[in-house]
């Protein structure tokens, strides 16, 4: 993914690349050395947060595609970010057309509170359910409460296999599938009466995130705090 923003970023006119950053890099360093204004991190989990603190102590701003940071330490860089009135973004997912999918999924849930979302990805990925799911969650669960909808009750009294109706997030369950194959798709399935609907979205390439990576650099120049996904800049 790394590699891919590298060759992207490079040829977009009105970006320059100014670094390329490794494990065991000093990031503050480089930051201060090249005066870099953004700095994107496509690391690890347990990486990507103390980058970012790095980032922000730097005078940079931080455009963060990791996935599986902690809800608290998201908040603390906001706070962080806030207080230093600099921006930053965090995007469980870089996609376009997947942040629409989530857009289309917190209108739907209005009127088909019944929903479930399947998640997968290829065999590499170490965290479940993905960011993107978490996210995708979290928007129809606050789509929900502002319909003063209840989610339906899960039918379900015998699970045979623990697990076997996928993980919740907010009252919405995610079922995570890790094959080689995939690289990462999404479907939300909504049901009502006598009928369901899908809205599935797949990344063939991981050229597909970059646009998105190029559209968060140009706008974090603007923000003045962190912002948590790609939809609060479309």
């Amino acid at each position: 993914m790394g590699q891919c923003a590298v060759s992207y970023l490079s040829a977009q006119e009105g970006i320059e690349l100014v670094a390329k950053a490794v494990k065991g890099d000093d990031l503050s360093a480089l930051i201060h050395d090249y005066k870099a204004d953004v700095v994107v991190d496509l690391t690890r989990p347990e990486a990507a947060y103390q980058n970012a603190l790095t980032i922000i102590a730097a005078g940079a701003r931080p455009v963060i595609g990791t996935t599986g940071i902690r809800e608290e330490d998201i908040i603390k860089l906001q706070t962080k970010c806030r207080s230093e009135k600099r921006g930053g973004i965090i995007a469980p997912n870089f996609s376009i057309s997947a942040v629409l999918i989530m857009k289309f999924a917190a209108e739907l849930v209005r009127h088909l509170p019944a929903v479930e979302i399947i998640e997968l990805h290829h065999d590499k990925k170490k965290d479940a359910p993905s960011g993107t799911a978490i996210k995708t969650a979290q928007m129809i669960s606050e789509a929900r409460k502002e319909a003063r909808l209840a989610a339906p009750k899960d039918p379900t009294t015998l699970e045979h296999y623990p697990g076997s109706r996928g993980g919740k997030c907010d009252d919405v369950p995610i079922h995570s599938i890790r094959l080689p194959g995939f690289l990462a798709s999404q479907e939300v399935i909504f049901g009502s009466q006598g009928e369901t609907l899908s809205l599935r979205h797949n990344s063939i390439s991981r050229d597909a995130f970059m646009p998105g990576i190029t559209l968060a650099c140009q706008r974090v120049m603007d923000l003045t705090e962190l912002v948590y996904g790609l939809e609060k800049l479309l």
